[in-house]
């Protein structure tokens, strides 16, 4: 179902809350020692009692064998397909640092990187930097990186650990902003340890200009770092610049607040016009965050990070440990008393992967309406039995509409 077709039958009812969790790189798969998922480890006893009382089933963020990104992962979570919808995690993450982006300017998600002598890539996260370590890089980086040729200049936006974010900005002779920084470029992350950051490639002609201009970044960002231990290089990738989506209150009917602890979050929440709280540092400060502000708004974005970053590393037990914490977490979002709570996750992350994956992800949604299932638990295999079935995200926010009773009858 389209945006417009879901306008047509919205019956907004401020009074009827709707609260999505989302937990990022939320499925996995077996443990080869156990046999067992990391939900299936895990001791969530509330969780598995939330999918007792709810509608469940699997979710297919992007489609059947594609793996997802963060970014379009949850533009499909909110309703926008990600095929329709083109937008670099660069932008994103540009608007999650509360960074005002002009008309062609250009945007890209930036790792710090460890990189040996012949210029290998020996640690893509550079050992995961403090945020504060972050901040030092990016000042060091900025006061060392003068206007690129050609009057470009350069922003650095801190981030989390090892990512930040930089926007590059066409100026004129007179300091206004002058043309437009072609964003189809080829990332220079080769998105594994022990190879060569790959070539800034454009890719197309008009993007020719925009390829010289983040090389010449590069290589000056090489020189500033060449006396850094862990943080010698920059990789660069999501390429993109500013677009316009229909405002996400308006396809829905609803005033939404976003809270999220990771800029690019906060970006993608911010992109389709949710109105973005704070900047927590912690799963704590978002639910202290929520509880604060939870008589503004209708509709919350949630989203906790740590399952993905474990699930990256590799650290079965740390995603178990992530799962719990946030397991003990849940009476206290069910205190709020939303009229329908939906848990979820982006994407799978599966620990014996170490990367994002296809498979479908455990999903929940409680309400009144919800057709409880007494055996169900909140694993990958339990809910393949669910109500919901395995239905596509860009259909999450109609069940989670529907399941408050916000949309009227179709037809007749």
């Amino acid at each position: 179902m389209t945006h417009p077709e879901i306008r047509q039958l919205l019956a907004p009812d401020p009074r009827r809350k709707i609260l999505l969790l989302v937990l990022d790189g939320l499925g996995g798969l077996p443990d080869p020692a156990t046999g067992r998922t990391e939900l299936e480890s895990a001791k969530i006893p509330n969780l598995d009692r939330l999918a007792r009382e709810a509608s469940g089933g699997r979710m297919q963020t992007i489609d059947h064998g594609v793996t997802p990104g963060s970014g379009p992962a949850h533009l499909a979570l909110f309703g926008y397909h990600p095929y329709e919808v083109e937008i670099g995690r660069g932008v994103l993450e540009a608007l999650g640092s509360g960074f005002e982006l002009a008309p062609g300017d250009l945007a890209a998600r930036a790792n710090y990187a460890t990189l040996d002598a012949e210029g290998v890539v020996r640690d893509r996260r550079a050992g995961r930097p403090t945020d504060q370590e972050n901040r030092r890089l990016c000042d060091k980086l900025q006061s060392g990186i003068r206007d690129l040729a050609g009057g470009v200049e350069v922003f650095l936006l801190p981030g989390k650990e090892h990512r930040f974010t930089v926007v590059f900005r066409q100026k004129s002779a007179s300091g206004s902003v002058a043309g437009e920084l072609d964003p189809h470029l080829d990332d220079t992350d080769p998105q594994r340890e022990g190879e060569l950051p790959v070539d800034v490639r454009p890719g197309r002609p008009q993007a020719n200009r925009s390829a010289a201009v983040v090389q010449e970044f590069l290589d000056a960002a090489r020189q500033i770092l060449r006396d850094e231990k862990a943080a010698s290089g920059v990789l660069l990738r999501g390429f993109s610049g500013p677009i316009e989506l229909t405002s996400f209150n308006e396809c829905y009917g609803v005033r939404a607040g976003a809270i999220a602890a990771y800029p690019m979050y906060r970006g993608v929440a911010r992109l389709v016009g949710m109105e973005v709280l704070g900047e927590p540092a912690s799963f704590e400060e978002e639910l202290e965050l929520l509880e604060s502000r939870y008589e503004d708004y209708d509709f919350f974005f949630i989203h906790f990070k740590a399952t993905d970053s474990a699930g990256h590393s590799g650290d079965f037990a740390a995603k178990v440990r992530e799962l719990e914490t946030v397991d003990s977490n849940i009476p206290r979002l069910e205190a709020l008393n939303p009229e329908v709570f939906v848990v979820t996750g982006d994407h799978s992350t599966p620990c014996v992967h170490k990367e994002h994956s296809w498979h479908p992800v455990p999903t929940i949604i409680r309400s009144p309406l919800s057709l409880p299932q007494p055996d169900a638990k909140f694993t990958e295999r339990s809910l393949m039995h669910g109500d919901l079935g395995t239905f596509p995200a860009v259909q999450l926010m109609p069940l989670a509409l529907a399941h408050a009773s916000r949309l009227k009858k179709f037809g007749a």
